[in-house]
């Protein structure tokens, strides 16, 4: 596990907000083409003073804050698909929400129609992968217990923190799966 830290990332107005653009600055210092990373995120006062140890290693110490501490998780399986990977996960307690961060290649709404029908999911993978108009982009989805929802998304193309698109309802399947690794 690993914290977040980033001078450089914007401001927000609110923690998971915070929290969400934090991590996709840290996966931009990254660069492209990286596995998808899975984070727990937890209320930093309550982790300065439930686990002093921990959140001294994580750099947290004095901090007078309040937000949300990301911690990056184990890697993902390798090959395992992301749906079924995240309907195995269950959060302790102390988990205020998750987040994942994982590339994606998109088509503009435009070239929906021209989509080929009967495809399977490789098939279609490979389609969109050679269509023209295709962006990659790094999508940054993170939920709370109480259904809060933000996502971050940055297209390769535009690789700056100016150009990342935020809001709650633009990776609404996404942040969907990340919710209900909180349901009962």
């Amino acid at each position: 596990m690993s914290n977040i830290t980033s001078e450089g990332a914007p401001l927000a107005a609110n923690p998971l907000t915070r929290a969400v653009l934090e991590i996709d600055d840290y996966a931009s210092g990254l660069g492209w083409d990286q596995p998808a990373r899975l984070f727990a995120l937890v209320d930093t006062a309550a982790l300065r003073t439930q686990e002093p140890k921990l959140a001294e290693e994580l750099g947290l110490g004095d901090q007078t804050a309040a937000g949300l501490t990301p911690i990056e998780q184990d890697e993902l399986p390798a090959g395992a698909a992301l749906d079924e990977f995240l309907a195995t996960i269950a959060w302790p307690g102390v988990v205020s929400g998750c987040a994942l961060t994982v590339e994606r290649l998109m088509l503009p709404p435009s070239a929906e129609e021209s989509i080929p029908q009967g495809l399977d999911d490789a098939a279609l993978a490979r389609w969109v992968a050679a269509h023209p108009d295709r962006q990659e982009v790094r999508m940054t989805v993170g939920v709370l217990r109480d259904g809060s929802r933000e996502a971050a998304v940055r297209l390769r193309e535009k690789d700056s923190p100016t150009e990342v698109l935020t809001g709650s309802a633009l990776v609404p399947g996404l942040a969907e799966a990340l919710a209900a690794t909180f349901e009962d």
